[in-house]
Formats: C-alpha cells, sequence, structure tokens
C-alpha cells in the first residue's frame, strides 16, 4: 500500500510540473515592452557661472518602449526608447531654461529564474542622451541655450511578473550617468550633472 502511495504520489507530482507554464525565456525568444518612465534627475544638478548659478532639473514622465532579444537562455540585450523627456531648469526656485531630451540605452539583462512566474532581472549598459530645443526663460530671456549631448553608463534593475507564457508586468528602476556641458550665448558656463533615477512601469510581450 505504502508503495502504491509513493507511485501515485510521483504521477501527480510528475503531471503536475508537466501541466505547469515555464514561463522560460530562452535564446531566440525576443520581447517588446509598452509603458510609461518617469526622469527623476538628482537633486542639486551643480553650479553655472563659476557657482554664481545653482541648479535644479525637474522631472518628467513620458511613454516608453522596449525591445529584447535573448542571445542566450535567460540573457538578453535590451534597447530602450520613449517619447521626449521635457525638464524645466531652475535656480534659486526661478525658471531659468527648458530643454528636450531622448535617452536611449542598450543594456546586456541577465534574468533569474526566482519561480516559474517571478522573474527579477539585473542589466548593465550604455547610454546616449542628445538634448535639443533649449530655450533660455525668466532671467536669460532671449539668450541662446545650449545643452550638449551626453554619454555615460547605466544599470537596470527589476522583475517581470508572468501571468502567461506570453504576457508580464514589469517595475523596473534604472540609474544613468548624464553630465552635460552647457553655453549660453557660445560661452561654455559649465556642466550639469543629470545622473536620474528612472522609475518604469510595462506591460511586457514576448514573441
Amino acid at each position: 500500500m505504502r508503495r502504491q502511495i509513493l507511485t501515485t504520489a510521483a504521477i501527480a507530482a510528475t503531471a503536475l510540473a508537466a501541466a505547469s507554464p515555464a514561463f522560460a525565456q530562452s535564446q531566440g525568444d525576443w520581447t517588446i515592452g509598452l509603458g510609461i518612465a518617469n526622469v527623476n534627475p538628482k537633486s542639486d544638478n551643480g553650479d553655472l557661472a563659476g557657482g554664481a548659478v545653482p541648479t535644479d532639473i525637474d522631472d518628467s514622465t513620458r511613454p516608453s518602449i522596449t525591445f529584447e532579444y535573448f542571445i542566450r537562455d535567460n540573457l538578453g540585450i535590451e534597447v530602450l526608447g520613449a517619447l521626449p523627456f521635457s525638464h524645466s531648469i531652475e535656480s534659486n526656485g526661478t525658471e531659468i531654461g527648458k530643454v528636450k531630451q531622448l535617452p536611449p540605452v542598450v543594456s546586456l539583462q541577465y534574468h533569474f529564474d526566482a519561480t516559474p512566474q517571478f522573474k527579477p532581472f539585473i542589466g548593465l549598459g550604455v547610454n546616449f542622451t542628445g538634448f535639443y530645443d533649449a530655450d533660455a526663460r525668466g532671467p536669460l530671456a532671449g539668450a541662446d541655450l545650449q545643452v550638449k549631448n551626453s554619454w555615460g553608463l547605466a544599470a537596470h534593475l527589476g522583475a517581470d511578473y508572468w501571468f502567461s507564457d506570453q504576457s508580464a508586468f514589469r517595475a523596473d528602476l534604472r540609474y544613468i550617468d548624464i553630465n552635460s556641458d552647457v553655453e549660453l550665448n557660445g560661452d561654455d558656463i559649465g556642466d550639469v550633472d543629470v545622473n536620474p533615477t528612472v522609475f518604469g512601469i510595462s506591460y511586457i510581450r514576448k514573441f
């Protein structure tokens, strides 16, 4: 009787394992993610004009998109894109400018098999931030403001919750190294350390 019970339990466990979805991320798979990202620059972004103009850059939220291709099981290359972010530049509470930027990131990411449905991941990549449409305002209105492009590293941390074999909900956090030179009427007046934390939520679809 005991042997029969053990045999029955083993058969049931094998059948349950076979019936359970694997939610694997296998070599050759690719995913697309549609969501929202909030770019939140660090506080005290630097001092311009030899320290005379302390600078703060506010946050911005826009729709985001990601593509990831798995070159090995659980190891993927991801590209992040978004609609242009728009940031207000302030000094001592007064707006002195506004600028738009696009911060695409390419990352190498490893996804852990924590549970069949819960998949945390980490990533490291490179970021290019392109600034454009800089507009001097307030006491600087009428001046020619330029914020230069930036290259830097980007770290990525997050988790996917797979509610079917093809669909997941993602929450993630990035740190991006963004440091940009600033010019006013063609003269270099210093640089700003944007260095934002980027919070994101998105829907992931696997193909």
